[in-house]
């Protein structure tokens, strides 16, 4: 078994691990030394954030104004280095550990830069539920924003007890899913809990993303075996749910694994990540290098085997359709940012005041 203790760690907790801890990010907390030890973040709350250390202890830390002034916010799932002061019984989060996956989504409203969720996931469970939350074309986008972050995306139907036609629900995702899987539940009566167990083991790290009112809170509590999340019921005019989760927050499950829990997202905004979009949209993506066109928009070309695709039943129009409409999205929004960084460059150039902080950030985002 490989050795996964922390440096930094003394006392009685030491040589015990953070869950998710593996030897990529013990390489780089070991140019550290002296009063530092690791830790990862559960929850944020502005500047001060809870921080999981050695030992299952979870401490209360701010985030110092380096950090700060440098641009760096670390969200949930994050293994960060804290800075130790006995003397004054506090704890500082000094820097952020190099990221495996990052989940973010592009920002709401006119805003261009992206939107930091949660990092360091495995697997990412996007939850939905029968009735009129079901929406294949949000799901489009859902697998859209996963694929971008690196894990793994796997589509939880939740609510089946409230239908007496669950396979037409679970067919109607499959026209969208590709090859990532699907699972039917019910959260409330832990019914179908055990087809999770595959996706969820000891130190691995899962997150749930959904609207409000799918029971992503349900679900948290049913994974914990505890209730950890406040639940509440769904409006019956239109089955949207209050937002019960309004932080973001890495729980422990009895098995070893880890989740994330994260408040019902409104609006989707999928940021520049071309590559989740191919991924999202493999059977498109796949038909596409037969066009006539290189640069083919698979809209009135002569020679798109992607139109031909839709006439001959293999693809539906409608899918075509969200396609070509995220890949405009998409495109939007990396125009919008570009020339954002150009208007910087020349307002720095002409001598105008330009927040040093402000041109990294938008660099950095490139």
């Amino acid at each position: 078994m490989n050795d996964r203790s922390l440096p930094g760690t003394t006392g009685p907790n030491k040589g015990i691990e953070i869950p998710g801890w593996d030897e990529r990010f013990k390489a780089a907390f070991s140019i550290y030394k002296g009063p530092y030890v690791a830790g990862r973040i559960t929850s944020r709350h502005k500047t001060l954030c809870d921080v999981l250390i050695a030992g299952s202890a979870v401490i209360k830390a701010g985030i110092s104004g380096a950090l700060i002034k440098a641009g760096k916010q670390p969200v949930v799932g994050d293994f960060v280095v804290l800075l130790d002061q006995p003397e004054m019984n506090s704890h500082a989060v000094v820097n952020i550990l190099p990221r495996r996956t990052c989940l973010s989504r592009g920002a709401t409203g006119d805003g261009g830069e992206e939107q930091i969720i949660a990092a360091n996931i495995d697997t990412i469970f996007i939850v939905t539920a029968v009735g009129k939350d079901l929406n294949v074309r949000r799901l489009e986008r859902y697998l859209t924003v996963v694929y971008s972050s690196g894990a793994k995306p796997v589509i939880i139907l939740n609510k089946i007890d409230l239908t007496e036609e669950p396979d037409k629900a679970i067919e109607s995702i499959r026209s969208v899913a590709g090859n990532v899987p699907v699972v039917a539940i019910s959260a409330l009566s832990k019914n179908g809990m055990e087809e999770l167990e595959p996706y969820i083991g000891p130190d691995e790290t899962v997150a749930l993303i959904g609207s409000s009112g799918v029971g992503k809170s349900t679900l948290i509590n049913a994974l914990v075996d505890r209730s950890v999340q406040k639940t509440m019921d769904v409006r019956e005019d239109d089955d949207k749910g209050r937002h019960t989760t309004t932080v973001r927050q890495l729980f422990l499950l009895p098995n070893g694994g880890i989740v994330i829990d994260n408040p019902g997202i409104r609006e989707i905004q999928i940021g520049e990540s071309y590559e989740g979009l191919e991924k999202a949209f493999s059977d498109i993506t796949e038909i596409a290098p037969k066009c006539h066109f290189k640069d083919c928009t698979h809209n009135l070309e002569p020679g798109c085997a992607v139109q031909q695709a839709v006439k001959d039943g293999t693809i539906t129009k409608e899918r075509l359709d969200s396609y070509r409409k995220l890949n405009a999205e998409m495109t939007f929004r990396s125009k919008k940012n570009e020339i954002g960084l150009k208007r910087l460059e020349k307002e720095k150039y002409k001598g105008m005041q330009v927040s040093p902080k402000k041109l990294r950030e938008y660099k950095e985002r490139r």
